[in-house]
């Protein structure tokens, strides 16, 4: 089995969203075309996943330009989208009797593919 061919990519590493939160917003926009997903990001309810998945969705696009001057962005498909786990902060909160609670911040890399299907 032969391996996707992909036009382009992006990667957008250390995001302060947790990978949940982001990977609800990447499964809206997997496998539609780059300006549906656009319209998709700028109007979903969670801004900040949203935020950084089109900063990272233009960037993919700049550079499949960038790559092959002669492309219509109009074919771009969002092929494939995944979001991973960066490390976490570690941060404490003070807790009752001298305690102290460990809060996690976490983070996240955000990773764009763009594939050119032509036609729709």
């Amino acid at each position: 089995m032969d391996a996707p061919v992909y036009i382009s990519h992006a990667v957008t590493r250390h995001v302060r969203v947790s990978a949940q939160k982001s990977r609800l917003v990447a499964d809206q926009v997997r496998d539609k075309l780059v300006g549906e997903a656009l319209t998709i990001l700028r109007f979903t309810a969670k801004k900040k996943p949203s935020q950084v998945i089109e900063k990272t969705l233009r960037s993919a696009i700049a550079n499949a330009q960038q790559k092959s001057p002669g492309l219509d962005v109009d074919d771009l498909v969002v092929a494939d989208i995944h979001i991973d786990q960066g490390p976490s902060w570690k941060r404490i909160r003070p807790a009752p009797m001298g305690r102290a609670y460990r809060i996690l911040k976490r983070t996240s890399h955000v990773h764009v593919y763009l594939q050119e299907r032509k036609g729709r």
